[in-house]
Formats: structure tokens, sequence, C-alpha cells
């Protein structure tokens, strides 16, 4: 490794052994970068500082604008909150030109951002805070559920948006980044495993960097004049790269907005003439449905990942908009996505090929690549890789110095790869991934319930949603008021999204002579 120049080496000595880290592939696609790299002076500094760069409502800054709030931001960690190259800072807010901001801000001062969804609960932020061990906190004010005061003794700094922006007022602008080293730890983004504990993946300034240089630049590419939107928030590494490092690689504008739902994003879609969109399967259904008498005409590049794209999906919205939908399969571990096609390149219903940069096969149990047309694990290597905070499931994941998703797929004569199905019990709704028995333990909180098991189950609005078979203490009947009142339990303690939206009741759960619950046996 290059000198580092993180003063607080806590990412750095939590590295897992370099023994355990995947093979990383830097070639005539993504060459090898630099040895030091800034990842988000790198993205400012693009040679479009008088184009827009971020808009909102009647918000446009560009990205001389943008720089200047980034510095000022910087200035701020540094000079007012006490920050040093390596600390961690936790950001929670919408997506807004303001969390963009501090996110460069944060990188530009030498710090890692953590970027979290505002839908967690105390809970969930307790566990990643645990995990991450931030100094900063830096949360927006006014969100729907408050946690500022409850995070005061997580860190050395809690601060809203409204003293950020008060200190920033007094600040210059001007701020040399710091000279980070491209294999410096940038970020830490956490991943539900099957435990529902959160795991950070590492990822450095040049992972940042590569996400772009190969998904986007051949799949997507795109041009100045793209006018990037969508709906995952900058805390999925989904998001993160089609809503904030995609559009500032290639001078591109994106466009960020208030609420949800298909018909908002419809609205922002025509008032903004957005090209470039990124969203889950099933708001591209949603959104096909709502389709007629609307102007879709600006869009040409649709982006659909989080979950599988079933074939009936793209078929509908190419027959509304003419459009193809882009399918693609990326993960936390990796930073983005690393199969898809675009264009003529596309064969609807599958994933697509591996996208340049990276090398993919299918393998059997015993970790040997199989032939075309058998069907196995996904394993991959590219210019990015897994490393997992303090090693956790490291071994499990990077198998040969290739990445093993977890996914099952497989690969026809032509090299294209078709999603069979997960191989672990993470359920994918509606983009979300969603931890089976993290849904279990808060179900089990509630006075009735007894014993409980979440499988995901068939969908044909969300693709999947999360059922609870639930075992009752004695004496509780199952009626439908109780169906409801765990419901709403269960997504005061949890975020909504992973509420079950099935409940049946059993006398009992099915299980093995060892006492093990057959999951498998729900499913069928």
């Amino acid at each position: 490794m290059t000198n580092s120049a993180h003063i607080d080496t806590f990412a750095k000595d939590r590295l897992p052994p370099k023994s355990q880290w995947p093979e990383f592939l830097f070639g005539e696609d993504v060459p090898a970068y630099p040895d030091y790299l800034n990842a988000a002076e790198e993205l400012l500094q693009n040679g479009f500082i008088d184009r827009p760069a971020v808009l909102m409502d009647d918000v446009v800054w560009t990205y001389r604008d943008l720089n200047k709030k980034a510095n000022q931001i910087a200035t701020v960690l540094t000079e007012d909150y006490g920050l040093v190259p390596g600390n961690r800072v936790l950001l929670r807010g919408n997506n807004s030109p303001m969390l963009a901001a501090l996110w460069y801000g944060v990188l530009k001062a030498g710090g890692i951002v953590i970027t979290t969804m505002t839908m967690l609960r105390q809970k969930e932020l307790d566990a990643i805070i645990d995990v991450g061990r931030p100094d900063i906190l830096i949360i927006e004010n006014d969100l729907p559920i408050d946690v500022l005061d409850s995070c005061r003794d997580a860190a050395r700094v809690v601060a809203g948006y409204d003293e950020v922006i008060g200190k920033m007022a007094i600040k210059s602008g001007e701020f040399d980044a710091v000279r980070t080293a491209s294999d410096d730890v940038a970020m830490l983004a956490f991943t539900s495993g099957t435990t529902g504990l959160p795991k950070a993946t590492m990822h450095f300034h040049r992972d940042i960097m590569a996400m772009a240089d190969s998904f986007a630049k051949f799949t997507l590419k795109p041009t100045c004049d793209d006018v990037f939107c969508g709906s995952p928030p900058l805390a999925f590494t989904f998001g993160l790269g089609g809503l904030l490092v995609f559009p500032a690689r290639f001078g591109a504008s994106v466009v960020y907005f208030h609420g949800a739902g298909p018909d908002v994003l419809l609205d922002v879609i025509e008032k903004y003439k957005v090209t470039t969109l990124f969203t889950a399967p099933t708001a591209y259904k949603v959104l096909s449905q709502k389709a007629s008498g609307r102007d879709l005409s600006s869009l040409k590049t649709c982006v659909s990942a989080g979950e599988n794209l079933p074939l009936s999906i793209s078929d509908q919205f190419h027959d509304e908009t003419g459009i193809r939908l882009i399918d693609g399969i990326g993960a936390t571990e990796m930073i983005h996505v690393f199969i898809s096609a675009s264009g003529d390149d596309i064969r609807p219903g599958s994933t697509g090929k591996a996208v340049p940069g990276y090398k993919a096969e299918i393998w059997d149990d015993e970790n040997n690549p199989l032939p075309a047309g058998k069907t196995g694990r996904l394993a991959i290597r590219g210019p990015t890789g897994c490393r997992y905070l303090n090693g956790d499931r490291q071994g499990e994941y990077v198998i040969n110095g290739w990445n093993v998703t977890g996914d099952i797929f497989r690969q026809d004569e032509d090299g294209y790869f078709w999603f069979v199905a997960r191989g672990d019990d993470i359920i994918i709704s509606a983009g979300y991934n969603i931890a089976a028995p993290e849904v279990e333990q808060a179900v089990l909180a509630h006075d009735a319930v007894s014993e409980c098991a979440v499988i995901g189950v068939p969908d044909p609005d969300r693709g999947t949603i999360v059922k609870a078979f639930i075992v009752l203490k004695d004496g509780v009947n199952g009626d439908e008021e109780l169906v409801k009142d765990i419901q709403i339990f269960v997504k005061s303690t949890v975020a909504p999204y992973k509420y079950p939206r099935a409940i049946e009741f059993l006398e009992s759960l099915p299980k093995s002579a060892t006492g093990k619950l057959l999951r498998k046996n729900l499913k069928r």
C-alpha cells in the first residue's frame, strides 16, 4: 500500500489480511489509478466547472458552486469539529444538494463517509454506529423521525444541517483537498447479512472512480448533456453511483426531489427533461402503467437494479415507452454493477454480460468453473472487490481471489448471464435488501408471539414480499386485528419497508429432528 494520509488508522487497522483480499484487475478497460487520489477532488474538478451539477426545486448549483460548498464543509469539519484524516463522519439525510456537498466535503477533508438512510430507526442506527464508530454525525434537521438528541453520546460531534450551514457561511470556500492514497478507505457501506447484523464494506478512493470508469463509461455511455434522476437513496451504492458519482464523472446534472412515488417521479422527469433514470423493477412496472399521457420523450437510459428484473416488466416498459431497460447486478461488496448490457447488446430476460473491466464465472460447490448452460454460484473479479471491516465473513465472500456473491446464475454460450435465485435468506422486496432473521426478531418481540419464521414470497407488484409464519402464545386469537397490530408493532421498531406484508398463523413451525427450523419447507 502507498503511504496513507490517514492519521486516524481505525479503518486501515481493520482491513482484512491482504491474503484474504480479492484479486484486483486493472488493464486496458480500467487502467490502474495513480498512487495518490482524492475521489472528491477528482470528481469535482471535472472540466465542467460552470455546468449545472445538482438541481432541486429552484436550487441550481454548478460544479463551481458544489466545489465551493464542499470546500466550506471540509473547512468546518477540520476547523470547527476537529476532524483529522481517517475519522469517520456519519451522514443522515434525504437526497439533496446539501447531502451531496457533505459527502464531497468529508472526502476532501480526508474523512471516511458513512451515509445512512433516513428511514432507519434508532436501533438500526445504533448498530451501524457500534460498527463504524463515527467521530462526527451530521443529521438533516426536521426529519420525520428525528434522532439528533438520542445520538449525542454516540460521537464526539453531533450537528444538524442548520448548524453546519451557519458555520459554512463564514468560510472562504478555499480548501486544499487532503492528498489521500488511492487505496485509503473513503467510505463504509453497510449491508445486511442473514444474521440481520450490519456488515461494513470498505471502499477506497480508487473504487469510487472505478465504478464510474467501468459500468457508467461502457454501459451507460453518459455525456455532459445528460440529466440523471432516480429513487434510490445515496446510502445505497446503487444510488451513490447513479445519483452522485456517475453524473459528476462525466459533467452531467443530477436532479433530487422531495417525496416519493411514481407520480412524483413522472413530474420530475417531465419538468427537468431527465435522460437517465435509476430505480427498481417494481417502480418501472408502476411507471409503465402511468406512462400514458405523460411526456417521457427526454428519457433515453433507464437502469434497473437492486433485484432481478422480470422479463414481463422489461417488456411492459418497452411497449409503453419504446425504451428497453438496462438490467444489472451489483453488490454493496463490489460497490456497484458488474454484469449488465445496454442498447443492442441487451438480451431481454438476461442480466447481461460481465461489464468491461470485470470477469465472471459460474462455480460448482467445490469452487470449480462450470461450462455454459450449467447452474451455479456467481464469481466475480475486477477493479473493485470485497473487504469487510474487521474481516467479517471475508473468507466466505472472497474465495481464491474471486468475489462469490451468493447469487445463483447460469451462463449461456454467448456469454450472457441468467439469474436463477438468491443463495441465502436475504429477501429483496421492491429493491430493498431485507434480512429474514432481523424481521423474525422484531416479530418475536410482540407479546402475542411465541415463534416466528420469515420468508420471501412472490408478489405481482413488489416482486417479493416479506411473509411471516407465526405461532401464537396459548390463548391468543389469531385474527385480522392481531395481524394489523403485529405489522404496526414491527414498523415501529425497524425500517417500515421490512415489515411482513403477509402473516399466516400456524400451530407449529416445521423443524428437523434436531430442532432446526426448516425454512425450505415454508418456501415450498
